[in-house]
């Protein structure tokens, strides 16, 4: 009051006009804000009218393994005859012969037997029976695989053990078909589907050969002779997706190729694997391009950076310490980022987590543009190995645009897959308030992580709690900036640059 009373008259006209002037300017920047919030939630709704589902499944490692005692009479069997052996009343040493063969092989826990395997499916049967199609990103088989098998059975040829592995790839196809039959199946290779061992995988091989055939039965028929052909080379192939998706080409690669970790099963390091594939994938790109067709690429290993093992280490990359990272170079990340104009979606896996990226370009200028952005799902396994709960995730795709609308990850409750219970852990849309799976949604989300350092928003905390299926959020939380640094930063540079801004550094 004292204030106003010091105002001379002109004064007091002038702040009044400017007053008002201000309140107009809110109220147009507040109706501008509105009309554009209506306009996203009517368009949310209408692709939300137009959405198909579909079920994203990820990191299955079945171990056939689980009862020892059994192991013969898979060997002796046919795939058709495992479902009877496996749910046959468990051998009466299961439990002592199974943890003996955890200790012999190193394990760092417990994959999926069949109980699981038996009721992650039925849960997806019973959850979305209508699914339109279903994505498998890579790893079918068990961790240790060649430890486990030739553990109990040492006599054994390497020709045999090929054979064991292209069966046990048989059985899970069969049951996955025989849960949803007729749907398409679309899989991917991970790093422990191999004839050879984790990682080892030779190029040009009779293994691809016969898994190629394994793989592109649950494919729609008119695919599966291109996608043999494709695979045979390289263990990657690519095909127009069925109906009701509309002009979507589904590309999925091998970057087991790709992994610093790779060999070839002699233990040679195969660049001209390496370079065979990225040149057939920039070729899939362009053509996809110039046909204008909507891209979904999908592999096991993701690209970027590996930010949860970099910190798990305690890496001092403020000070000349390198990031872990999933692939050996930047080159596959570099081409999906060429071609994010007609790649709505990357579907990867490998970290079990259930997580989002978002792969920017590195010059700044491109950065500020969503159209340069691809983003990618992770999917959360089946598999319980690093002490998580099993889940698979439930997905709402647009088929005109070929936009993850929405997705919902269902849990299990507990790790054995008897008398489990499956529910809902969360909601993406409902979770985030975000209208879609979209680079502009997901750049606006890791922006809000990234000024958030100390966890405390609402989204960040519900990042942090469904990132390890099952909430162990106090392993994610401590290093929450960091971390928060790898969603959208995908090279070793850019990365190193986040983390040791202000207030970052470890």
């Amino acid at each position: 009051m004292k204030f106003i009373r010091t105002l001379s008259s002109l004064q007091i006209t002038f702040l009044i006009l400017l007053l008002a002037l201000c309140s107009s300017v809110l109220s147009n920047r507040c109706e501008a804000q509105t009309s554009t919030y209506k306009h996203r939630s009517a368009g949310a709704v209408t692709a939300q009218r137009h959405a198909i589902p579909a079920l994203f499944i990820s990191d299955i490692h079945f171990d056939p393994f689980h009862d020892p005692a059994k192991l013969q009479q898979l060997v002796d069997a046919p795939a058709s005859q495992w479902s009877a052996i496996l749910s046959a009343t468990p051998s009466s040493n299961q439990s002592q012969a199974f943890d003996s063969l955890q200790q012999e092989c190193k394990a760092r826990g417990v994959d999926t037997p069949y109980p699981l395997l038996h009721s992650s499916l039925q849960a997806m049967r019973s959850n979305e029976p209508d699914a339109k199609f279903m994505t498998i990103s890579g790893d079918l088989i068990a961790h240790a695989f060649v430890c486990r098998y030739k553990t109990l059975l040492p006599r054994s040829s390497e020709r045999d053990y090929q054979a064991f592995v292209l069966k046990t790839l048989t059985f899970v196809v069969a049951e996955l078909h025989s849960t949803f039959p007729g749907m398409p199946i679309y899989i991917s290779l991970g790093n422990n589907d191999t004839g050879c061992g984790d990682y080892r995988l030779d190029a040009d091989s009779d293994f691809l050969a016969q898994a190629g055939k394994i793989l592109a039965d649950v494919l729609p028929a008119s695919q599966q002779s291109s996608a043999i052909k494709q695979f045979g080379a390289g263990g990657y192939y690519s095909v127009t997706m069925a109906a009701p998706m509309q002009n979507t080409r589904l590309i999925v690669i091998n970057d087991l190729f790709f992994s610093s970790k790779y060999t070839t099963c002699s233990g040679s390091h195969d660049e001209t694997a390496v370079r065979a594939q990225i040149a057939w994938l920039k070729d899939q790109l362009s053509v996809a391009r110039q046909s204008s067709q909507k891209v979904w690429v999908m592999g096991h290993i993701p690209p970027g950076v590996n930010a949860y093992s970099t910190l798990a280490k305690m890496k001092n990359i403020c000070n000349k310490a390198k990031p872990d990272m999933f692939l050996s170079s930047d080159t596959m990340t570099d081409l999906l980022i060429e071609y994010a104009d007609v790649i709505p979606l990357g579907i990867f896996a490998h970290t079990h987590m259930d997580e989002m990226r978002l792969l920017e370009p590195k010059d700044n200028d491109a950065r500020s543009s969503v159209d340069h952005d691809v983003v990618i799902k992770m999917v959360p396994s089946i598999s319980p190995v690093d002490g998580n709960n099993p889940s698979f995730t439930i997905a709402r795709v647009n088929p005109l645009n070929s936009v993850l609308q929405d997705y919902e990850v269902i849990t299990a409750s507990n790790q054995t897959g008897i008398n489990t219970t499956w529910t809902t852990e969360y909601d993406f849309a409902k979770t985030y308030h975000e209208p879609q799976f979209s680079p502009a949604s997901v750049k606006d989300l890791i922006a809000d992580f990234q000024i958030d350092g100390d966890s405390k928003h609402e989204t960040s905390e519900a990042y942090i709690r469904n990132y390890f299926v099952g909430d162990r959020s106090s392993e994610l939380k401590p290093f929450w900036p960091q971390y928060a640094c790898g969603l959208a930063n995908a090279t070793a540079q850019t990365f190193t640059s986040c983390v040791c801004s202000a207030g970052k550094a470890m």
